[in-house]
């Protein structure tokens, strides 16, 4: 059977794990789908998840950013930086401690919100494609389940192979 590079077998290391294979490249697909439509809109992905937050709770403390996004300081930074100096975001003392900084959506980043809202029910509706609505609940519940369960074991040592 020729090789066909739209439909590559699974590598034989992936054999002892398909379901995670199977995640593996959907979340390099998904990403680089999310990537190509949020061109349009000027944003990296990512970027557009941290406007959300703002969007949906106003300003946030720069390191509850980071650590929200599981991300260093330093990267935030970049990343605050950036949407600075596209006018999406601006950075201000936080009243309460002036040693913090605040990260603010700007008015202009308004016209933003809805565009990155039809974007992200775009990659929806592409990601799902035909999916019947029963399928989707339960693929839903699935992928909630199996964050669950990585979450959960993120903390912990590898598990000892099996002997023999």
């Amino acid at each position: 059977m020729p090789y066909d590079p739209k439909n590559p077998p699974p590598p034989r290391a992936a054999a002892g794990g398909p379901v995670s294979h199977a995640i593996f490249r959907l979340a390099k697909a998904h990403r680089a789908l999310a990537a190509q439509l949020l061109r349009d809109v000027g944003l990296h992905p990512g970027q557009e998840l941290l406007m959300m937050r703002l969007w949906d709770c106003g300003p946030m403390r720069q390191t509850y950013l980071a650590e929200e996004f599981d991300t260093d300081s330093a990267s935030m930074t970049r990343t605050v930086q950036r949407l600075e100096k596209a006018g999406y975001v601006r950075r201000v003392p936080d009243p309460a401690d002036g040693r913090a900084t605040l990260v603010e959506p700007t008015a202009a980043s308004l016209g933003l919100r809805t565009r990155v809202e039809r974007l992200w029910a775009e990659l929806e509706r592409r990601t799902l494609g035909d999916l019947p609505p029963s399928q989707r609940a339960a693929t839903l519940e699935t992928l909630r389940c199996l964050e669950r369960n990585v979450l959960s074991d993120a903390g912990r040592p590898p598990a000892a192979p099996p002997p023999g």
